[in-house]
């Protein structure tokens, strides 16, 4: 049985918060549980109360790292509750909890230094926010190289037991035969509360050769699907969360451009970024609004987006689909304001300025051809 993900004091928040706002209703339980296989629903103990069942359900999920479909059943409840909710007091701490279960359920270490909570954001007014229609095209195009990534962990060099279920990413090609990832999805290990566990470094590259990347997950998901096999893990770092796998037997994709030099912004020229992701291992999606760029430094960009677990790894475009950085984690934070709310989540990315400086430092030959790769890509298209 996995440690818990929440402790018993912040269940008991929950079920007094979901008692609250008429969560408890025995006809809405079903939406409840909406995404959540249908044979672990109907494993968990049906009782008479409304409130004691609430707590049940919390008190089972907990307990549960994830199915064997890779998703986490606590996260997914969390979301679907959050959905439902209007009181912006009781919507805050169920996000709240939802954030720290897809961050340890992801192994997503934390992300310093932490944002701070005072900052206040004008809104802005009177910017040309269209661009030109080519850009949608070139949104399907960058689109082609995104794929989910699904990891099964190993220890002691066999599958972890008793079950090893699959942990869910996003990556996307740098050159012709290599996808970028973060290291915490090849690690595939919830956090604990003490600490996030890293896989033994054979168990690592195992972890990296048994991963499975499928690139055209748009729709219906389907086993037989062809998905792309990995014949190693060449370059990662667990400070900068990257990783590097090397793809074999893969039809030809196009590459994404990375930026060279580190993203610079400042308060009064806001830069928009658009990151395609698989959330929750899900067909793939695009963030496009809200989605602007607040501060970032030589190592980490910080922006407001959506995104859920699952979506670790994913290119942060800009507008002319040039990844300036790898998504790793999000944050959420109070007091902040951002078009006219009084909270916003931070999501936080590593340039890729200074993961490409670690590669050329550290792994030179694969510095070199991304390199290659990438002088052979045509000239972005101004925006």
């Amino acid at each position: 049985m996995s440690d818990p993900y929440l402790p018993p004091d912040d269940i008991v928040r929950l079920r007094d918060t979901a008692v609250e706002q008429g969560l408890t209703d025995p006809t809405l339980r079903r939406l409840l549980f909406e995404g959540i296989l249908p044979k672990y629903r109907g494993s968990l103990p049906l009782l008479a109360a409304p409130g004691p069942q609430v707590q049940s359900d919390l008190n089972e999920m907990n307990r549960v790292e994830r199915l064997i479909d890779g998703t986490v059943p606590l996260a997914v409840w969390l979301r679907n509750a959050a959905d439902q909710l209007t009181d912006a007091a009781a919507r805050d701490l169920v996000l709240g909890a939802l954030d720290r279960v897809v961050r340890d359920a992801a192994g997503e270490p934390d992300v310093a230094p932490d944002v701070p909570t005072g900052e206040t954001k004008e809104e802005i007014v009177f910017r040309d926010d269209t661009v030109p229609f080519a850009f949608l095209g070139g949104g399907a195009l960058a689109g082609a190289s995104v794929a989910r990534v699904k990891v099964l962990p190993y220890e002691g060099g066999a599958l972890l037991q008793p079950v090893a279920l699959p942990h869910n990413g996003t990556g996307w090609l740098i050159a012709p035969e290599l996808l970028v990832t973060n290291h915490h999805v090849v690690n595939a290990r919830k956090r604990t509360a003490e600490e996030r566990r890293v896989a033994d470094p054979a168990d690592l590259l195992l972890q990296a050769q048994g991963s499975r990347s499928r690139f055209d997950y748009v729709g219906e998901d389907d086993p037989d699907a062809e998905e792309a096999r990995a014949s190693g893990l060449v370059a990662w770092d667990e400070g900068l969360d990257y990783a590097v796998l090397r793809l074999t037997g893969t039809p030809p994709r196009p590459c994404l451009r990375v930026a060279t030099e580190p993203l610079a912004v400042s308060a009064d020229t806001p830069v928009a970024v658009n990151i395609i992701q698989h959330p929750g291992g899900e067909p793939k999606r695009i963030a496009l609004r809200n989605n602007l760029v607040f501060e970032a430094d030589e190592r980490d960009v910080r922006y407001f987006t959506d995104t859920r677990g699952g979506s670790s790894g994913s290119p942060v475009l800009t507008d002319d689909w040039t990844v300036v950085a790898l998504h790793r984690g999000t944050r959420r934070v109070s007091d902040v304001s951002f078009q006219g709310k009084s909270t916003a989540f931070v999501n936080v990315g590593t340039q890729l300025s200074a993961v490409m400086g670690h590669l050329r430092e550290n792994f030179p030959e694969v510095h070199a051809e991304i390199t290659a790769a990438q002088s052979a890509l045509t000239r972005p298209q101004e925006v």
